[in-house]
This record gives structure tokens, sequence and C-alpha cells, in this order.
């Protein structure tokens, strides 16, 4: 299993005003979520942006085709970015799909989670992990102990810091946690304000692209089990199972496309402008995406890793209690 590319994550989810204008509601006036007279059924998804299997999907129409299948059609409703606020807009009924991490999931599933995961892919080895400038002398984990660390809270940022200290047996207070919301880092982290960034490759990208930045430890070195999922509106699910499945079914095949070809699914709309990936970033993404996963279904050995995040979390006090993550997922395969 292998991790979904982030939905082009290239502009942060603003506020959920964005996505109540939106609506959802088609041209014939159907309520989100629900069928119109024509018994078409609108699946109201994040706008892709710029990047990623969805964004291609949305250029050359194979999405349409894959939902018009089940009876269904996406209205693209805001904008792909952290976890917690499409979370929120799922729970009030605002937003029927959205891409996060196991970790802001966890957090977002202590605040009565009106959603259920249907797809896990592997942790990023390679995309993810502690940034810090080049010229730095953080030569390793254990440098860190005394610095300032920008992390976005209970969320990926986090856990990986937290992570990485505990492997090191390092206790984590020894270590400042900077909470930033991860698109307001970069000009904090390249001021020197902060000694060093937990950070995934949405936005890691950009940085090591410069030169002028590098992991300290990724991933694969931190053994890092942040799985990124994709969740459902609880209610869609229990109406619309077949598009659903139909869903999943897009993205892991679009997704192992992808894999073999990421250059494809960079700057689907344009290549020039501030959602392009360009130079060396682009080619620090396409390989990353080449050693990233695919979307697949939620499986036994997944579950046990995603519960170790959930115990990890309730330790570390990120969490108030331990919370049950395998209440809130869904068997893709079984849907009907």
């Amino acid at each position: 299993m292998r991790p979904l590319t982030p939905l082009a994550a290239l502009a942060a989810l603003a506020a959920l005003s964005t996505v109540t204008a939106c609506g959802g509601a088609d041209t014939d006036g159907d309520p989100k979520g629900t069928t119109n007279g024509k018994g078409t059924v609108t699946v109201r998804i994040p706008d892709p942006g710029n990047a990623g299997v969805l964004a291609r999907g949305k250029k050359d129409g194979s999405l349409d085709k894959a939902l018009a299948a089940v009876g269904a059609k996406v209205a693209w409703t805001g904008s792909a970015g952290p976890f917690a606020p499409a979370a929120q807009a799922m729970n009030a009924d605002q937003l029927d799909i959205a891409t996060g991490s196991i970790t802001s999931g966890i957090t977002s599933l202590s605040q009565s989670p009106g959603f259920a995961f249907f797809t896990a892919t592997d942790p990023d080895p390679v995309g993810e992990g502690i940034l810090v400038r080049e010229g730095s002398d953080i030569a390793s984990v254990r440098d860190l102990v005394g610095r300032k660390v920008a992390v976005n809270k209970g969320g990926t940022g986090e856990y990986l810091l937290l992570k990485a200290l505990a492997q090191a047996g390092i206790p984590a207070d020894k270590v400042e946690r900077v909470y930033l919301r991860p698109d307001q880092t970069a000009a904090v982290f390249n001021a020197g304000q902060v000694d060093a960034w937990a950070v995934w490759s949405t936005y890691a990208v950009a940085e090591i692209g410069t030169g002028k930045a590098r992991f300290v430890a990724d991933g694969a070195a931190i053994r890092s089990d942040n799985y990124s999922l994709n969740a459902v509106r609880s209610g869609f699910a229990k109406e619309h199972p077949e598009i659903v499945k139909a869903l999943y079914a897009y993205l892991h095949e679009n997704s192992a496309k992808e894999k073999k070809d990421p250059a494809a699914y960079l700057n689907v709309f344009t290549d020039a402008g501030p959602t392009a990936v360009t130079g060396k970033a682009r080619d620090v993404q396409i390989a990353f995406t080449g050693k990233g996963g695919t979307v697949d279904p939620i499986g036994p050995e997944d579950i046990a890793r995603f519960e170790t995040v959930a115990r990890f979390y309730a330790d570390q006090k990120v969490t108030p209690d331990r919370v049950d993550i395998a209440a809130h997922l869904l068997d893709v395969e079984k849907l009907s």
C-alpha cells in the first residue's frame, strides 16, 4: 500500500465559508449529496489544484466518466488543504470527500466525527521528515535538543517531531514546539526564527527544491506510521456506497499510473505561476512520487499501525484519550 500524493494541496482550505459558499448544489438546485430530478448525485470534493490524480481526472474528464457510471458527478468545493477544516466541513454536511493523514485524522476523530476513512496509503518514506536549512549545525535528531521546531498542532508535523524524538530517546520537553499553520511556516523557517520544520512533501518539495534545505531525518528514518487516508462523510457513505466504491477504484487505478509516470501528474493545468512545480523542485517531486504509494483498501496490518499512532498520541498527550480508530474505518471492498 502506498500514499496518494496529497490532492495537490498547494493552497490551504482557507475558511469553511469558502466551502459553504460553494455548497455542492448543482444547476438543477438539488441539495448536496442527494439526487436531483435526473437521478444524479453530487459529490462535493475539494478542488485538487494543479497536480495529482484528481487534477488530471478533472482536466481529462476521466473522473466525470467514472462517476457518471454510478449516477454521480463532482462539485469542486473550496480547495484541498489541511484535514482539520475539511473534517469540520464534513461534520457540518458541507463536504463529502477529503484527504488527510492518519495523524490529523486521529485528532479530528477525537471531536464528534461525522466521517469515516475508506482508503489507506503507506507512510511516505522520503517526502516527509524534519527539515533544516543547509548550513545548519543540526546533523541528527539529537541536535534538536534546546532548539525550536515548527509543527502543525495535532497533525503530521507534531507527530513526526514527537516520533523522531521518541526514536532517539529524547524527552519531548527537551525541544520547543512552535505551533504554526503549514502555509505560514516557510517564511518563519527561512528567516531563521525556528531551527527546523517537521513537514511533509506538500511543503517540503519547494524548500528542498531551492537547494537551501534538507531533511535531517526522513519518514523512513523516523519509522513513521503516518498513512495518507481518504475520508467520506458518514451520511454520504451510508446513502451512496456504490459511489464511494467507484471513487476508490478510480483513485486506486490512477494512483498506480501516477507512481509510474509522476511527471504526467504535475502542472496539470499550468506550468507557470505559484501553483506550478518547476526547476529542481519538479525533480524532487517526481522522485518523491516515484517512491510513494498507491491508494488501497484498509487492511488488518494498516489498522494495527493506525492503533499504534492512536496510542502514541494518547501517551504524548496530543489527545486526551486513545481514539478508537477502528470504529471509524470502512471496508471499501465490501461496500454495496
